[in-house]
């Protein structure tokens, strides 16, 4: 993020230039990192195991309810509460509420030590959500409740092909990458080969994806950030809120309904993290490049990169704990 930031200002039109290679408004610097940072973590699920997963209805449904009912509204009241008198930024927080993770949830469930079955199973159902719901919701949530409450209304247009194409790009393509090299790596030489030897040599790629675009996000935006500190320093508050409430709640809740820890580790994070590539597309292309609503979706992964990657060693942490839970035991019994 540093790294990413001092760029973006020390080196004239870095941001400008890197901007500039896109195809169909997806930059394609961050989309190359994003696919380099999916593919591994993908290519690790054992896609002959997501049956246990889309049989566990403790799972699915409380992942569709804290998608797509708790977080949007979540999102929304704290941006109302926290930015009352800040319009631009508050629709940018709640656009950025209405974009579920389809990325770097991944990697983050991945490093934490989640189902890395479910988290595929979850982000796959979500991303459909995502395609089906996003509109609508943002519709409700901008125009239809805030005028059922007396508050100020605002409209979103955005098309529901431009959301197909952002899950199309980072979700498809790398999961299609990961099942035929599955399928084709153990077909040609063994599970023991694949598992032993190739996995271990693409896994590493998956941090180096994450780092690139990392530092590639941050420099596209970095002025942005830099120059209005007091105002990044706004937004974030209610991003901070909104991630410990998801991610403390859906692990309390997963744990509550009887998961073990992989599966609720998966939910905690699936539920807290936000596409911030779609929130930032869908804010520049509806109310311009350097809107405020645009500069709220650019301070989303600000903050939820470091927060999330803590919230990992949080997890970690629980797991040891976890692990000496009479319940757990009987939990993972079950799903044996």
């Amino acid at each position: 993020m540093a790294l990413g930031l001092g760029a973006g200002r020390l080196v004239p039109g870095l941001d400008r230039a890197v901007d500039s290679i896109a195809v169909a408004g997806v930059s394609l610097p961050i989309a190359v990192g994003l696919l380099v940072m999916m593919y591994p973590v993908l290519a690790k699920v054992r896609y002959d195991r997501l049956h246990t997963v889309t049989g566990d209805r403790r799972l699915l449904v409380s992942s569709l309810v804290l998608n797509w009912v708790v977080g949007p509204a979540l999102m929304f009241a704290l941006a109302w509460l926290m930015l009352p008198d800040l319009p631009e930024y508050r629709t940018g927080l709640i656009i950025v509420g209405l974009a579920r993770c389809i990325a770097m949830v991944i990697i983050w469930n991945d490093l934490a030590g989640g189902d890395r079955e479910a988290a595929a199973v979850l982000v796959a159902i979500n991303s459909v959500f995502q395609v089906v719901a996003f509109a609508g919701l943002g519709w409700f949530y901008l125009a239809v409740l805030p005028g059922w409450l007396g508050l100020p209304q605002t409209d979103l247009d955005v098309s529901a092909w431009q959301i197909a194409g952002s899950v199309l790009v980072f979700l498809g393509v790398p999961l299609v990458a990961g099942y035929l090299s599955r399928r084709l790596g153990e077909r040609a030489r063994g599970r023991a080969w694949y598992e032993g030897s190739f996995l271990p040599r693409v896994g590493p790629f998956a941090l180096y994806g994450l780092l690139f675009t990392i530092v590639v996000l941050f420099a596209l935006q970095g002025d942005a950030i830099i120059s209005q500190p007091l105002d990044v320093a706004r937004i974030a508050l209610p991003l901070l809120t909104y991630f410990a409430l998801m991610w403390a709640g859906s692990f309390l809740l997963g744990r509550a309904v009887g998961l073990s820890y992989e599966r609720t580790t998966t939910l905690a994070f699936t539920a807290a993290g936000n596409n911030f590539e779609l929130a930032i597309a869908v804010a520049i292309t509806t109310f311009g490049v350097t809107s405020g609503q645009a500069l709220a979706g650019v301070v989303g992964p600000l903050i939820e990169v470091p927060v999330l990657v803590a919230l990992v060693s949080v997890s970690l942490a629980a797991r040891r704990r976890w692990a000496r839970s009479p319940r757990s035991t009987r939990s993972n019994q079950e799903i044996s």
